[in-house]
């Protein structure tokens, strides 16, 4: 089973300055497995992300374990690339991943 990057709907805007391009491109360049899941654009409507996230940004990933895991993309596409996607943040509240929550 792939993991889930829960991103923008504006998926053919490639550009290096798009959080979720970055973050996708990231997942590309490491060789994850991974299922691309388009979300509202509009803020207001990102329920099922602020319910998860306890935040309303783009990009999210869904791990298979059924955390999820939220930071900016520039951090997000570092912990991609160092091969660390799997492993809790430093400065993650004891057993889990910085500002994620586990599926509710």
């Amino acid at each position: 089973m792939a993991v889930k990057l829960h991103r923008c709907g504006n998926q053919w805007l490639k550009i290096g300055a798009h959080p979720c391009w970055k973050v996708e491109k990231a997942l590309i360049d490491s060789g994850v497995e991974y299922e691309r899941v388009p979300g509202p654009l509009a803020r207001g409507k990102r329920e099922q992300l602020f319910r998860q996230t306890g935040q309303r940004l783009y990009p999210a990933i869904e791990l298979e374990d059924g955390t999820w895991y939220r930071e900016e993309s520039k951090q997000m596409t570092e912990r991609i690339r160092a091969g660390k996607l799997g492993e809790p943040s430093p400065q993650a509240p004891e057993g889990g991943y910085n500002e994620a929550r586990s599926g509710l």
